[in-house]
């Protein structure tokens, strides 16, 4: 079964509109080129008016116009919307007036009436007609064949003109999704960034106390370059011990043992130097690595951090017992150095806890 005349025609429309939307040019601001080509035709055909004109859904809208009255006009006095019914002919009105077929009345700017009316149709790329180059006079007439081609060839430019600015949105468009992709994968690349960062710091940082932690100074010792930096300054180590550790979580319960442990870390991380590393190497025990430091200035690292114990704002006391040494880097090993700083440390805690004991053997 065939579609019904009037479904046809509905169809028809709908995808000469559709073509006429994806310049998207209606209602845009005057441009000279089109103005341009609406002068040469008034100037080829030598008549009074002349106009680039778009059929719209209910209307018809002058891109360009010279000597008319209006910039649109409604679809149903429109001589152009008539026109685009034959796309690839040219349709010319000697005179309006004696033509019952054409009940429109076109007037100039000074509102006299238009009697000539010739407008040859602008097709798209797909063939569909979007408007015309259309010239109107006030009195009858007859174009020349060369007026005829001429209005012909300046509805081709006028096509040309339609497709570079789709053209050119079809670029910006471009443009703008590439810059779209282009913000997305750097926003992507920098929360990959901030992940692989945040596992770095979460693989490399004691989660209780923020300080770094034994994988991290693994992780440090062999990297030939760092410890090469390290070792041709000379440094220090400190062990720094909780004392009576195991009696707090006892008494007071593993919640309060972690705030201890908080507390105590925070005092470190406040009393030592740009440069220095504080390491949580074991439950209640702390490494500090100094470099360029000689033992001198690590014992007082170290008794700063003893002696700020008595702040911490616990319901019980505090007090840590260091060991402090440090070495000759062309003659002991991390390892030796790490050794006196531990049995420094047992002398400490020895002795009385709550005390810094530096270690005699040591050269620095």
């Amino acid at each position: 079964m065939s579609a019904s005349p009037a479904r046809s025609t509905h169809t028809l429309e709908a995808g000469r509109q559709a073509s006429l939307d994806s310049y998207a040019i209606v209602d845009t601001a005057p441009e000279r080129a089109y103005d341009d080509i609406a002068s040469l035709a008034c100037a080829i055909c030598a008549t009074s008016a002349a106009a680039i004109t778009l059929v719209d859904r209910e209307r018809q809208w002058f891109k360009s116009s010279i000597g008319l009255e209006h910039s649109e006009t409604p679809r149903s006095e429109s001589i152009c919307a008539v026109a685009i019914r034959t796309p690839h002919e040219l349709l010319e009105v000697r005179d309006v007036l004696a033509n019952p077929n054409i009940p429109m009345r076109p007037t100039d700017r000074d509102g006299a009436l238009l009697r000539f009316y010739a407008g040859m149709p602008i097709l798209a790329a797909d063939g569909q007609a979007l408007g015309t180059v259309c010239v109107f006079d006030n009195e009858p007439r007859t174009l020349t064949r060369a007026q005829r081609e001429a209005l012909g060839a300046l509805a081709r430019q006028t096509q040309h003109l339609l497709e570079l600015r789709r053209y050119a949105m079809q670029q910006q468009r471009l443009l703008h999704e590439r810059d779209t992709v282009a913000r997305k994968l750097e926003h992507d690349r920098a929360d990959l960034q901030r992940r692989h960062d945040d596992l770095v710091h979460v693989a490399s940082h004691d989660p209780l106390t923020g300080l770094l932690n034994r994988a991290a100074l693994e992780k440090l010792r062999h990297r030939p370059e760092a410890m090469q930096r390290l070792e041709a300054a000379g440094y220090a180590l400190s062990v720094v011990d909780i004392d009576h550790f195991k009696q707090v979580n006892d008494r007071y319960g593993h919640l309060l043992g972690d705030r201890a442990l908080r507390a105590v870390a925070e005092v470190i991380s406040s009393c030592i130097r740009h440069g220095d590393l504080a390491v949580r190497y074991g439950g209640e025990e702390f490494l500090l690595v100094l470099p360029a430091t000689p033992l001198s200035g690590a014992f007082e690292v170290a008794e700063r951090i003893r002696t700020q114990m008595s702040t911490l704002a616990l319901p019980f006391q505090v007090t840590v017992s260091i060991g402090v040494a440090g070495g000759d880097p062309q003659l002991d090993t991390p390892e030796q150095v790490f050794d006196r700083a531990d049995q420094a440390l047992y002398r400490a805690k020895a002795s009385g806890r709550d005390r810094v004991i530096a270690d005699n053997t040591s050269r620095v």
